[in-house]
């Protein structure tokens, strides 16, 4: 079956790497680092998430243990600045409980299920939805799965591409299907990009390369790695929630002819 939709998005992946090139996500050392900025970035920016980070980090305690062992109330204290603090707290002390129950406490263990399951599961526990579920199989567990957020949602709409009605999984399976297709020819883009300018424009969203960034993984779960950071990247620059600057987006001439 022909989708018409799919040239498009490609287009749009190959036009964005070209300019930005490699965002390196998810910036982490370890794969449990990934769990926890997954859900602590929820309603808050990243910077917010990188303080609360850097207070576990510094306080010893960024571990399946140190969450495991550390009181409520501290905790609750040192990932203050993510906001929704207690909530979230509750939440990593949830997922902790979960991965000890069903995987003797073994993120190996855990990941060594199958994608589709372990969904399943992730979804079930108390404030885990689709975006902190995909975030998880996808970065920390290398999983070939789409993550759709508010960004890749705005972008579409306004690009005429989804109807504002849409689910995050009809957006995602679009994107699944489109871009993979798109595996063979990254290596071809990225063997061509040059050095990215950033005097020039923004690199997208990009971060420093971290161990997690560089992490072995399949073709196709790398293309949806990037793909991801990139449309965060037209998000936060250019496709804002309150105005657009679509003259100086790098997908400005995909946008819909409106005459």
């Amino acid at each position: 079956m022909i989708h018409p939709k799919d040239d498009q998005i490609r287009a749009y992946y190959h036009t964005l790497f070209s300019v930005w090139g490699r965002q390196h996500w998810w910036p982490a050392h370890s794969r449990f680092e990934v769990i926890l900025g997954a859900y602590l970035t929820q309603n808050t920016s990243w910077i917010n998430v990188e303080k609360a980070l850097a207070s576990l980090r510094a306080a010893g305690l960024l571990s399946v243990d140190g969450i495991r062992r550390t009181p409520r109330r501290r905790l609750e204290n040192l990932i203050q600045s993510s906001g929704y603090f207690r909530q979230k707290a509750q939440r990593l002390k949830t997922f902790v409980h979960f991965l000890d129950e069903c995987y003797d406490g073994s993120l190996a263990r855990m990941f060594a299920q199958s994608p589709a399951r372990l969904r399943e599961e992730l979804l079930a526990l108390n404030g885990v939805g689709p975006e902190t579920a995909d975030s998880i199989l996808l970065y920390a567990g290398n999983q070939p799965v789409f993550v759709v957020d508010a960004y890749t949602r705005r972008i579409l709409e306004r690009h005429a591409l989804i109807d504002p009605g849409a689910t995050y999984d009809e957006i995602r399976e679009l994107f699944e299907r489109a871009l993979a297709a798109a595996v063979g020819e990254a290596a071809v883009h990225t063997a061509e990009l040059g050095p990215a300018d950033s005097s020039v424009r923004p690199r997208g969203f990009s971060h420093s390369p971290s161990r997690m960034s560089q992490a072995l993984r399949t073709p196709l779960a790398q293309v949806f790695n990037e793909m991801h950071g990139l449309l965060v990247g037209v998000g936060k620059n250019y496709c804002l929630k309150s105005r657009m600057r679509c003259e100086q987006c790098p997908l400005q001439k995909y946008l819909p002819d409106k005459s």
